[in-house]
């Protein structure tokens, strides 16, 4: 099981990181309108050493609010489902190319009017390296009786360092990353 993630982790990581892109699987199988409550197993082993204890509990929160649309509560323990929540974040480099050309020679009839120019151009070319960060946020769901992994969900993107619009851009993702849970939210 941790093969499968970790190769789904992988594949994530080459992927385009310009939005936050969603990749979600399940056992066909199982029949998730059965499950009613939840019970958190936790961080994967190091994963949430890079949030701050604000933002890990606004990612718990923001499942617990997520679950709570499909009528899962959140129990201390016994759960019918377990939850296990994974982070990784990667420092990544985009090199940008601008070309400027300066035109050069004479043009049109004998050096007047309009015409194609002839004879030397001018090009600069610059480089511009922007760093930013790409964050992987994984939940796995486990049936606890079955002691198997029933559906699993993983979201990446840039990582935004606006703190103000953490606790949305956190609610945005999280929501995301849900969507596609087998049972929808209901419309209340």
């Amino acid at each position: 099981m941790k093969n499968y993630t970790f190769l789904l982790v992988i594949l994530l990581l080459a992927a385009s990181c310009s939005s936050l892109q969603v990749v979600s699987d399940s056992d066909p199988s199982v029949d998730f309108t059965q499950y009613k409550t939840l019970e958190f197993y936790g961080w994967a082993e190091n994963s949430d050493v890079i949030l701050n204890p604000f933002d890990k509990s606004r990612i718990e929160q923001a499942f617990a609010n997520e679950f709570a649309k499909r009528g899962i509560s959140v129990v201390k323990e016994g759960g019918d489902m377990i939850v296990s929540l994974y982070i990784v974040s990667e420092e990544k480099t985009k090199t940008t190319a601008h070309t400027h050309h300066y035109g050069g020679g004479w043009g049109g009839y004998y050096g007047y009017g309009p015409g194609y120019g002839w004879g030397m151009g001018h090009s600069t070319t610059t480089y511009t390296d922007t760093q930013y960060t790409v964050g992987t946020l994984i939940i796995s769901v486990f049936d606890p009786n079955r002691e198997e992994l029933i559906w699993e969900s993983v979201g990446m993107g840039t990582v935004q360092e606006n703190t103000r619009s953490q606790e949305r851009v956190i609610n945005y993702a999280v929501a995301k990353i849900m969507q596609p849970y087998p049972v929808k939210p209901s419309r209340k």
